[in-house]
């Protein structure tokens, strides 16, 4: 299964797949990463392995349909099985969500459905979380769809949220477990263990 990581940032998650793959448990090949940042720190983890790398951003395009094409046409040339977006922090255009449905996974920071939506991502999440007082959250691997955080759950996992929590001790909780299930949710893709039903998906044993 070859696998299009996007990620915009320092790309812990991008990394915990590639450490996955070199174990052995998942049984998966990162052909390709897509940032939206030239300088994301993702980028410099892809070269070093050398896997091939594009920065696209809407800037650099006049339209999101020549985004989107762009992007099309770099999964094609990769043969792209699946995405898995490790930190992006763009809306992936309706063409590419069509193209690849059921077939992009998120990693979100929190529970879903609480949490998620429009502008909830990082260190807003954490601090949403702290403020309304909630006492378990986590990490949620999910479908993408054309509605933010509203796609598919297939795996989460909770971390417990104690009284001295900060948006930045509380991330660090999140993070690793992050790191535990995105590989597993792909890793249930790649060994067609994941069923869909409209909305709903489940991991089969």
């Amino acid at each position: 299964m070859n696998i299009a990581v996007f990620a915009s940032g320092r790309g812990s998650n991008f990394q915990a797949i590639l450490d996955a793959i070199n174990s052995g448990l998942l049984p998966a090949d990162v052909a390709l990463l897509i940032s939206n940042k030239s300088d994301a720190g993702a980028i410099e983890i892809a070269r070093a392995k050398n896997i091939p790398t594009r920065h696209l951003s809407q800037k650099l395009f006049p339209s999101e349909n020549a985004l989107a094409d762009a992007m099309l046409h770099e999964l094609a040339l990769h043969r792209i099985d699946c995405i898995a977006l490790a930190g992006y922090l763009k809306k992936i255009p309706a063409q590419v969500i069509r193209q690849y449905h059921n077939r992009i996974f998120n990693i979100h920071p929190a529970l879903l459905p609480s949490f998620g939506g429009f502008g909830m991502y990082g260190h807003y999440v954490h601090e949403a979380v702290i403020a309304q007082g909630v006492k378990v959250s986590g990490a949620t691997v999910h479908i993408v769809d054309e509605e933010y955080d509203r796609g598919a759950i297939i795996i989460q996992k909770t971390v417990d949220v104690s009284s001295d929590d900060t948006p930045e001790s509380l991330a660090a909780k999140v993070l690793k477990i992050e790191h535990e299930i995105f590989p597993l949710a792909l890793k249930a893709f790649a060994e067609k263990r994941i069923k869909f039903e409209g909305k709903k998906a489940w991991i089969m044993s």
